[in-house]
């Protein structure tokens, strides 16, 4: 090989590893919602929902859950992280097909979902008889 030739091949290698080090440090993650706040980010490679991601953090305790209601636009990506404080609970949202597993006190679980139709959906726990003590919230598609 010349010596042009291993200058060129050097050249181009560094080249690709400076790249890829520049990269690596580009990429980044979604800061965690730490309340009930709301956070819209445009969807830009997510060509099922056209709306915002929309992001909840739901707690769950003694038969309640705080928030009891949730409002998104319609194509909203929906984000809910569902917080157990205490005892044996799950989050569902039929009409979407949202469902955590049952957790105990102290876990969390994510869900989402692309909220596509309009309307009032009410979530729940489905946990032996919480619902029907009032473990239920509205989900309101505007």
């Amino acid at each position: 090989m010349e010596k042009n030739q291993i200058i060129i091949i050097t050249a181009v290698v560094i080249l690709a590893v400076v790249g890829f080090i520049f990269l690596q440090g580009q990429k980044s993650t979604n800061p965690q919602v730490a309340t009930n706040e709301v956070v819209e980010t445009p969807l830009a490679t997510d060509t099922a929902a056209l709306g915002t991601v929309k992001e909840f953090t739901v707690t769950g305790s003694a038969f309640k859950f705080d928030p009891t209601e949730i409002r998104v636009n319609k194509g909203d990506r929906v984000k809910i992280t569902f917080k157990n404080a205490g005892g044996t609970h799950d989050f569902r949202l039929d009409e979407f097909g949202v469902k955590t597993n049952i957790i105990q006190g102290e876990q969390e679980e994510t869900v989402d979902f692309v909220a596509n139709k309009a309307g009032s959906f009410e979530y729940y726990c489905s946990v032996a008889n919480h619902r029907q003590m009032g473990m239920k919230g509205m989900l309101i598609v505007e």
